[in-house]
């Protein structure tokens, strides 16, 4: 593992830091696979910064069990096989830290052991400072959470959100685990509907901070940013096509709420769809040739399918009144809405091809949902004693998260793409 840091990361490691969100773990896998993190050896303070992240990730992911290791460090060449097997672990993780001759660098190295088969599932080399410890326990996350379960990790994606405190709004960009997060824009103005762009190095988003809604496009890296949509009236609900190079939005210039295509530059607006009624919150489907969106056209807000290149609408929720914020899942098989039913706004996930759908939640104002990249979990917001919070559910409803920060409105979060 060569670990580099993209001008992205160096700009937020000189940001403010900011509240963290806090992670509170309320539901598991019904199956998880017991690993044994052990410590690193050689320098002690990194091993152990590093070790703890490692654990909490996968603790986190509702589908690894930690088995206690004790404090211990193990030898690669003296593992003591019957010992952890007699512990319950199926994997160990063992390796170390070695400080190098320019100072205050290290090598990290690890490895993942198949306990049962007493093999190697194999391992990463990370050089890296004592300021990107986080950066390198995610990416060992990621790979023995790969190794394990044969989908891609999470621990090093990034989410978007935005809080609200007293008078003051705050677009924050932070890590999946809700630590380390810095501010990417603040402003008196309400700042809604973010999200990332396909490679990961952009946010689109709506700033009223001119007092009226405008859609932004902002660079991470660099700080600057551009107007995408300014035009009568409102601009909003931006959303990436697949490729980068277009976002669908939604405009008002023309009457009602309705369907636009425009270049992340601003350039070359086309209307998209034509309907007497209000058509919003569009989203493009994973290969970028059908566009969901909600809309009233059939008398009360229900999830609509439309193909890029132009044709008919085609329903896709039916049951029940209200159904809105479709979200298409990284694969394209599921779609995950915000569904009203007695009375509350939950978060429901259909199957595309039967039709299927499952609620996932019992809360009852939820908002907002966002795929995770590799399509295991959805973040969204919701409220919980009045105030706004984030909470994470996996797509089978078996793994729940709640994610908050004291004294502050948690909302619009946005789940950002795989990193290369």
């Amino acid at each position: 593992m060569k670990l580099s840091f993209s001008w992205f990361a160096l700009l937020l490691l000189t940001m403010p830091v900011q509240a963290q969100l806090s992670i509170e773990i309320t539901g598991s896998g019904a199956t998880r696979i017991p690993v044994a993190i052990a410590d690193l050896s050689g320098e002690r303070t990194i091993g152990q910064a590093i070790g703890s992240v490692v654990r909490a990730d996968l603790e986190r992911s509702g589908l690894i069990r930690l088995v206690d290791t004790a404090g211990s460090v193990v030898d690669e060449n003296a593992i003591g096989w019957a010992d952890w097997k007699t512990k319950g672990a199926d994997a160990l993780m063992l390796g170390s830290v070695t400080p190098l001759a320019e100072a205050g660098r290290y090598e990290t190295r690890f490895r993942l052991m198949d306990v049962q088969k007493q093999a190697s599932h194999g391992g990463q080399v990370a050089a890296h400072t004592s300021h990107q410890v986080r950066t390198v326990a995610h990416r060992m996350a990621d790979f023995i959470y790969e190794k394990l379960t044969g989908e891609p990790g999470i621990f090093s994606t990034r989410i978007a959100y935005v809080i609200k405190s007293a008078s003051r709004h705050e677009l924050q960009i932070a890590d999946a685990d809700g630590s380390n997060a810095q501010t990417a824009l603040a402003s008196r103005e309400p700042i809604i509907s973010p999200m990332w762009s396909p490679e990961g190095l952009r946010i689109a988003y709506v700033s009223f901070e001119s007092k009226k809604p405008v859609i932004w496009v902002h660079d991470l890296s660099s700080g600057r940013r551009h107007v995408a949509a300014n035009f009568k009236g409102s601009n909003s609900a931006p959303a990436w096509s697949p490729d980068g190079k277009k976002l669908a939005v939604v405009l008002t210039k023309e009457g009602n709420s309705q369907l636009y295509l425009v270049n992340a530059d601003g350039s070359g607006v086309v209307r998209l769809a034509v309907s007497n009624g209000i058509d919003t919150e569009p989203r493009f489907s994973p290969e970028g040739g059908f566009i969901y969106f909600t809309s009233d056209r059939g008398g009360s807000p229900q999830i609509y399918r439309i193909p890029v290149a132009g044709g008919e609408a085609q329903r896709i929720t039916f049951e029940g009144s209200y159904n809105v914020t479709p979200r298409p899942s990284p694969d394209g098989k599921r779609l995950a809405f915000i569904s009203q039913g007695e009375g509350r706004f939950r978060l429901a996930v259909m199957e595309l091809e039967s039709r299927q759908i499952q609620i996932l939640t019992d809360s009852a104002k939820d908002e907002s949902p966002t795929f995770s990249p590799n399509g295991r979990m959805i973040l969204y917001a919701t409220e919980v004693g009045g105030r706004g919070v984030l909470a994470a559910v996996s797509s089978d409803g078996r793994v729940k998260q709640k994610l908050s920060i004291p004294a502050a409105d948690v909302r619009e979060p946005s789940w950002g793409p795989f990193m290369k």
